[in-house]
């Protein structure tokens, strides 16, 4: 479903930012009387590929789904679209530490609001390229603390990217996978993973260079398979779906699905009491969306047109901004330099201590 297909309804929106409350609609200073806008509302909210949300930016989550929308600013000309909540079935959120976040999912859970959360749990410790995430073995608690919460079928494991150093080879990589898999299979019911992709964005690859980390390179066609046969074997043992993402390769062989991050069978199987998501997820195409090239099994029509023609996920609106990430990881393509993501971020650490929050996440 293209965007130009999504309901639209109107939102108030005041005119300057009122004090927000939490998770659970608590108090709140008095708004202006503010205008009506026109807001697209879609089934589906992603929050977020472009930063994380549960990590930085929880309370201004809150205030949102307090008010029931938020601005998405367009990185590319500056145009803002406003998302209504009023139409949404999931939130999917995306993060590399939600420990923060995890009393509003929990309000969340009591509130019957769904969801489910991509965790990206990866370790690159040794090499320094995630410098401001905790310790591995923390993260690892998290993980376990947050299924036991939401449940293992709501919780997933994403490694990316998957990338070779000079002196982290094939096997190493596998072997940081197999004690994080040893740690958290029990809790989850699914893993995806992709490549990284340097050549694909040069920001990254100037930013790994910058910064000392110009050994760090893609996989040759045979380590994607040497990685993929590996996995297969550690698998023996999780027993877990596993899916590549973005990835136009066949893994099959190794029982390796093509998938999709926002995964429509995930949401069939934990949401599928859900009528009106299950006749989105469903039905028939709408006759809104032509993109074809889609990763197999998803019918074309839920085909996200906003990602790669290999990428399985379904269509949903992301309300994250780019270059607004504190973790800094040195391989993202979503930051532009540290300094402006430090200004940003410190701006709405101001503002957020004393109750105020914007639409979006970056004014």
């Amino acid at each position: 479903m293209r965007r130009s297909c999504w309901p639209r309804v109107k939102v108030r929106i005041p005119d300057t930012p009122a004090v927000g409350g939490g998770c659970d609609g608590g108090p709140a200073g008095a708004p202006s009387p503010g205008r009506e806008v026109e807001a697209i509302a879609p089934l589906i909210i992603s929050a977020s590929r472009s930063t994380d949300i549960p990590a930085f930016y929880g309370d201004w989550f809150r205030d949102r789904l307090r008010k029931g929308y938020a601005k998405w600013v367009n990185p590319w000309n500056g145009a803002p679209i406003y998302v209504s909540f009023q139409n949404a079935r999931v939130f999917v959120f995306w993060s590399k530490n939600p420990a923060p976040f995890l009393q509003c999912l929990e309000e969340m859970t009591r509130l019957n609001a769904q969801y489910f959360l991509l965790f990206t749990l990866n370790d690159y410790e040794g090499e320094g390229l995630e410098p401001h995430l905790p310790p591995l073995e923390e993260r690892i608690r998290t993980f376990i603390a947050l299924s036991r919460m939401a449940g293992r079928g709501r919780v997933v494991w994403r490694w990316d990217p998957l990338l070779l150093t000079g002196s982290l080879g094939v096997a190493g990589l596998l072997d940081r996978i197999r004690h994080v898999g040893d740690a958290i299979s029990p809790f989850t019911d699914r893993m995806i993973f992709s490549f990284i992709d340097i050549a694909r964005y040069p920001r990254v690859a100037r930013n790994l260079r910058k910064h000392g980390f110009g050994d760090i390179r893609e996989f040759l066609p045979a380590e994607e398979l040497e990685l993929a046969a590996g996995l297969q074997e550690l698998n023996r043992s999780w027993g877990l779906a596993i899916s590549a993402c973005g990835e136009e390769r066949d893994f099959s062989g190794f029982g390796i699905e093509a998938g999709g991050c926002i995964s429509r069978d995930l949401m069939l199987q934990e949401f599928g009491q859900d009528i009106v998501l299950r006749q989105f997820l469903e039905g028939p195409d709408p006759g809104c969306n032509t993109v074809r090239g889609t990763a197999p099994p998803l019918p074309p029509h839920l085909k996200d047109p906003g990602q790669r023609p290999s990428c399985g996920c379904v269509v949903s609106k992301d309300i994250g901004q780019y270059s607004t990430c504190p973790h800094l990881c040195a391989y993202c393509y979503a930051n532009s330099t540290p300094g402006s993501v430090e200004k940003r971020y410190a701006t709405y650490r101001i503002l957020a201590d004393t109750g105020i929050f914007y639409d979006s996440i970056s004014e």
